[in-house]
């Protein structure tokens, strides 16, 4: 195996530390961002001599610069992993809610893969992997700015995959679209169908980007339900009552 440089954000819990146990593990150099330096630490006791460890917020303007001083805390970086991300069910329309979930999964979002992306990009080669959603393939009526801001995602990612090939740079791209995962992510007072369980999703995600697939939808059930919405034609759509 070689040992790779990876830098996860979004890493504190959830999905994100669930993917950084997997890498820490197999004995690869890990570095951590997130918000709450304490769960930060948790994880670099799990490995003192390859954790790496940076408080960051991706909302913020100094997010970039932070993520800098990790890299080169680490001497570089062979794989950026975004995990960091929010949603609501929202039915009430909260206008702070939507604001706040386009802020960290569109600005946010934005702001850290380019500068991965700009990095490799200098660097001639890379690998940047994120945790999208299988909300990005429809509008959904419950969570309008989460998939919205997860369509966005799907597309720039792929803007960036174009635009790799114009550079002709050597740098790969995954988007992992999981279905719901029981994670702090969702209400617990809603019930949600085909529920997964963190670990397993981190497993899968793992193996896709060591197999360095563009695409992966997690799992099969989902893959399904995705191939049967991008049948239904939006006039039908938008008069069905999807609701958890």
């Amino acid at each position: 195996m070689t040992t790779k440089r990876i830098i996860i954000s979004g890493a504190t819990s959830g999905i994100g530390y669930e993917i950084a146990k997997l890498y820490i593990a197999d004995g690869h150099k890990v570095g951590i961002m997130g918000r709450r330096i304490e769960l930060l630490d948790n994880l670099k006791s799990l490995s003192p001599g390859n954790v790496y460890i940076q408080q960051l917020d991706i909302n913020s303007d100094d997010a970039t610069s932070r993520f800098q001083s990790l890299i080169d805390k680490m001497g570089g970086m062979d794989l950026y992993f975004h995990v960091s991300g929010i949603g609501y069910q929202n039915v009430s329309l909260d206008y702070n809610k939507e604001l706040n979930t386009v802020e960290t999964n569109c600005k946010g979002f934005t702001r850290m893969i380019t500068y991965a992306f700009n990095y490799f990009s200098d660097k001639g080669c890379g690998h940047i992997a994120c945790i999208s959603s299988i909300a990005g393939t429809k509008g959904l009526g419950v969570s309008p700015s989460y998939s919205a801001t997860k369509r966005y995602q799907n597309h720039y990612i792929q803007c960036l995959a174009q635009l790799n090939t114009i550079r002709k740079n050597k740098i790969h791209f995954t988007d992992i679209r999981p279905g719901f995962v029981a994670t702090n992510l969702l209400n617990n007072d809603h019930h949600y169908p085909m529920l997964m369980n963190k670990e397993y999703v981190a497993k899968i995600a793992y193996k896709a980007v060591a197999r360095k697939r563009r695409v992966k939808i997690i799992d099969w059930r989902y893959i399904l339900l995705v191939a049967g919405w991008r049948l239904i034609p939006n006039c039908i759509w938008e008069r069905l009552r999807i609701k958890n």
